[in-house]
């Protein structure tokens, strides 16, 4: 069976696809997996054959602006911030995948077409060459408010493709969800046509940092995530609040912090640009993170609290499931105070009520359906 997986060009939208392209180009399946051509090298250590489609979220962003898209986005006001992301991934996104997948489709003749959620130009291209389709969860379905402004444009633009109907974000497509179902919007669950996957983290191979497996003291990473919306002087808050604690601390500060603006870290604080998440979760005994999807699903399945600082989009929906879960806790906005994150750290780091909660969710996750199921599945919704 032909096969041809797509998403958006980030790491948080192309990962959680990985494990089942993977376990379906194993299963004997021919698999091709588009994207922008910055990912490519990640599909090819993967084993799988990249072909171009689409901008990345950087080009579709320097689209709408003129100058530096990133200092335009610190500048501009929050409605101008939510309108400009509207365009962006309802319209400006959708668009150029529409039009280079249809150049593939045309090619490649594929069977089924999965398609990363976040990518709507993915299935709009599916739909008008009449292929069968399936969406692709990378977390919780999120109802935050920028989705309003996304669903606006994806509407009107569906609408001059003369495609109408069916739920977001499936539009009526069978949903691979990652979600354990207990942390999943109830709403979701009840309407849509899910087929249950195990979140499998997929990380960049590399070594694990010195002291990680056999620590110690209790072991606590600090990340939040690769995006620009990370922001060093939350990083250094939490990293002040973290060190006062008996604890060491593994800081992934990513490729969007300066990590001169932090300064000089205490003794017990490890700074590095990347580690290997999906390797190193299952070594730490507490995730202090910004609550976005790969993060809080890596975190599910490895059976570890975590401690959510959420700065925008889903990641808000995210840590609202981890404390309603009773998994970790959320400090929003103006509480996050470096006294406020060692003191949450402690009581997660000591609370056996959230340990008992962490490994029920985890056992949840470890009895969803592998990759490998999955990919055996997929001729069913041809």
């Amino acid at each position: 069976m032909r096969l041809v997986f797509t998403s958006l060009a980030s790491h948080g939208h192309l990962y959680p696809l990985l494990p089942l392209a993977v376990a379906a180009r194993g299963a004997g399946h021919d698999v091709v997996f588009a994207t922008a051509e910055d990912f490519h090298p990640v599909l090819e250590k993967a084993g799988l054959r990249a072909e171009r489609a689409g901008l990345t979220i950087y080009q579709a962003f320097a689209s709408q602006y003129a100058g530096d898209p990133a200092q335009r986005r610190r500048e501009a006001s929050d409605e101008e911030m939510a309108e400009v992301i509207g365009q962006v991934f309802g319209r400006v996104l959708p668009e150029r995948f529409v039009a280079d997948l249809g150049v593939l489709f045309e090619r490649e003749r594929p069977d089924l077409v999965i398609y990363e959620v976040g990518n709507s130009g993915g299935t709009f291209a599916a739909m008008k060459a009449g292929i069968p389709a399936m969406g692709h969860g990378f977390g919780r379905v999120s109802k935050d408010g920028l989705m309003t402004e996304i669903r606006g444009a994806l509407d009107e633009y569906a609408a001059e493709l003369g495609i109408a109907g069916g739920d977001r974000p499936s539009w009526g497509n069978p949903f691979v969800d990652i979600c354990p179902p207990s942390v999943q919007s109830p709403e979701f669950v009840a309407r849509a046509r899910r087929l249950p996957l195990r979140p499998v983290g997929w990380s960049d191979s590399g070594d694990l940092p010195a002291g990680v497996v056999g620590h110690e003291r209790p072991l606590v990473y600090l990340t939040l995530g690769t995006t620009p919306m990370s922001q060093a002087h939350v990083l250094g808050t939490a990293i002040t609040g973290l060190a006062a604690l008996d604890v060491d601390v593994l800081v992934a500060t990513g490729p969007s912090v300066d990590v001169a603006a932090l300064g000089e870290v205490p003794a017990n604080v490890r700074l590095e640009g990347w580690v290997p998440q999906s390797e190193l979760l299952p070594h730490v005994d507490l995730v202090v993170h910004h609550g976005g999807s790969g993060t809080t699903m890596g975190a599910f399945s490895a059976g570890v609290p975590q401690l959510v600082l959420p700065q925008g989009a889903d990641q808000f929906t995210n840590a609202e499931a981890v404390a309603a879960a009773g998994v970790g806790e959320r400090l929003l906005g103006d509480a996050v105070t470096a006294d406020a994150v060692r003191d949450h750290a402690r009581r997660l780091l000591a609370d056996s009520t959230v340990a008992d909660a962490v490994r029920v969710l985890a056992a949840e996750v470890a009895g969803m359906p592998s990759p490998e199921e999955v990919a055996g599945q997929l001729p069913d919704y041809v």
